[in-house]
């Protein structure tokens, strides 16, 4: 008996079509915040837009904790289904993607959380949702902005190399969905 059927019947089901659905919403919003992150940083402070870019980029972080919580809920429902039958081989390879998973879910809480802190330590309320102020996590204190703000840096950072570690392990399934997505194009 192969493993493709059951590989193929646990993928039709309808909480693993809503992981990948978050799965792939929230790497387009981590992309969105990693591009603005990234070009924000090396605005001056005249830059027209400069602080609506920081607001845009604060919301999306705010918003890719939401997007974390319903993921998360998300996921366990996939894990219920799928060990409540059959629990996992605890093999050398499940348990080096299961580490790196384990540490994505960490950096994904870590991003934004650290993102609160250097810009609470900065400003006061200085967090929205979309416009939406969101209440402090962290008491305002000049003193611990080039902390936040360090923190913030290398924890992004770190994510991003987890980030191409997950891609390069998952490369068959880029590889497919790029195939797809040229198929698609084409046809328009």
């Amino acid at each position: 008996m192969t493993s493709t059927p059951v590989i193929k019947k646990a993928r039709l089901n309808s909480a693993f079509k809503q992981l990948m659905s978050v799965h792939w919403v929230m790497a387009a919003c981590y992309l969105v915040l990693f591009i603005t992150g990234s070009g924000m940083a090396r605005l001056s402070r005249g830059t027209p837009f400069r602080s609506e870019l920081y607001d845009f980029h604060k919301s999306i972080g705010a918003l890719v904790v939401g997007l974390l919580t319903w993921r998360i809920l998300v996921l366990l429902r996939v894990w219920w289904r799928k060990y409540t039958k059959n629990l996992p081989k605890f093999t050398p390879d499940w348990t080096r993607k299961f580490a790196l998973h384990t540490f994505l879910y960490i950096f994904m809480f870590a991003v934004p959380v650290s993102g609160f802190f250097f810009s609470n330590s900065y400003k006061s309320n200085n967090v929205k949702l979309f416009g939406l102020t969101l209440p402090d996590l962290f008491p305002q204190n000049s003193g611990l902005v080039d902390l936040g703000r360090n923190i913030h840096f290398w924890i992004a950072y770190t994510f991003l190399a987890l980030i191409i570690l997950h891609t390069l392990q998952q490369w068959k399934v880029v590889k497919a969905n790029w195939r797809r997505l040229q198929g698609f194009l084409q046809k328009k």
